[in-house]
């Protein structure tokens, strides 16, 4: 299989940072021609252009980088607009920087060279940062923010009622309902009673506030997921187990037509694709403990509605029950809803806004 060394002329790696980004040109054998170090903003990232082309003027080059959605956006959606390809590349780790440190030119360095032993047909394209993906990563993030703020606030509440009045503590012994917390946020201590009484009726009110405006935004955060998804995506809404929220993860996961090349790489980026366990007469695999732990989260959701709504899925983890372990039955269960969700995704027009990639070699 040929490799990106085989169809460049050179690589530029950079390593990405708040205010700077470090950035090499490498060899097709992985020689280092150049280096260069630069602000990131609008002065600097037009210096790389004119680096770039001025190392390299054949043109035949690709542009690895760290953090394409996070420090390294600015530059990505700069090199990009002026039609050059950019590569997303993985931080190192210390084993690959071995003896010789960390350094940000030789994590650029790393990085060149880790697209020049790429094969041409598995390079990974950088995520997109604009439109309906983006609208969604926003949503999708703000509501897990919201959630475990939620979860904290509903904690310290169950703590306080523990020590209050013997109402108090009913109200904990019972899952607290809508109306619990309307109650406590509405309660008031009435002059005279001891300072201590006063004190948990005031701190129970402020927190069963705070949760009942957030459960009011989480509500909301899910209306607008679901008005996104009707409109790109309504196909993935009508699957069993896939509401908004797991849409909209599936769709922040695939990014765009071309980052997943098949729906075998689109099971490994989300951890369910089988790893080899087998030793000696034991033939098995394993469950995979990497990739993107969200998109794994939404995929273990579908799962486990499916195993208590859905008819097929029953049958299958009858069928299997005796010859797997359950850990390993939903292992395959979240493979096989990769497969199908990967199928969905790919003929979602507003994933591919701007069209399919260009073959890497000219």
């Amino acid at each position: 299989m040929p490799t990106v060394a085989d169809s460049v002329d050179a690589v530029v790696g950079g390593d990405t940072h708040v205010d700077t980004t470090s950035l090499c040109v490498v060899s097709p054998v992985g020689a280092v021609l150049d280096q260069i170090t630069i602000d990131n903003d609008e002065q600097g990232y037009a210096e790389v252009v004119t680096w770039i082309l001025r190392v390299v003027p054949s043109g035949r080059f690709l542009v690895g980088l760290e953090g394409t959605r996070s420090y390294g956006a600015g530059l990505c959606r700069a090199l990009e607009a002026v039609g050059v390809r950019v590569v997303e590349v993985e931080r190192p780790s210390r084993g690959e920087r071995g003896r010789r440190g960390k350094s940000d030119p030789g994590d650029a360095v790393l990085a060149a060279r880790k697209v020049l032993a790429m094969a041409v047909e598995r390079v990974p394209e950088p995520r997109t940062g604009d439109g309906v993906r983006e609208a969604l990563r926003l949503l999708v993030v703000d509501r897990e923010q919201m959630t475990r703020q939620r979860t904290q606030l509903n904690n310290q509440l169950l703590a306080e009622l523990l020590t209050g009045t013997a109402e108090h503590q009913a109200m904990r012994r019972k899952s607290l309902s809508g109306t619990d917390l309307e109650k406590l946020a509405k309660a008031r201590c009435r002059s005279g009673r001891p300072i201590d009484e006063q004190a948990r009726v005031a701190v129970l009110r402020r927190k069963a506030s705070e949760i009942v405006r957030l459960d009011q935004q989480i509500r909301d955060n899910g209306k607008s997921l679901k008005t996104i998804i009707a409109e790109v995506a309504p196909q993935l809404l009508e699957q069993v187990g896939v509401g908004p929220v797991v849409a909209a993860q599936l769709i922040v996961s695939y990014s765009h037509h071309g980052r997943c090349r098949d729906e075998a790489a689109f099971a490994a980026l989300a951890g369910v694709s089988p790893v080899p366990a087998s030793s000696g007469r034991i033939v098995r695999h394993r469950l995979n403990r990497g990739g993107d732990r969200q998109l794994n989260r939404a995929l273990h959701t579908v799962a486990v509605t499916r195993a208590q709504w859905d008819e097929r899925t029953q049958a299958y983890i009858r069928r299997r029950s005796g010859q797997l372990t359950a850990k390993e039955i939903r292992r395959m269960l979240k493979r096989y809803i990769a497969r199908e969700m990967f199928k969905i995704l790919r003929t979602v027009d507003a994933l591919n806004p701007t069209g399919e990639r260009a073959p890497l070699a000219a």
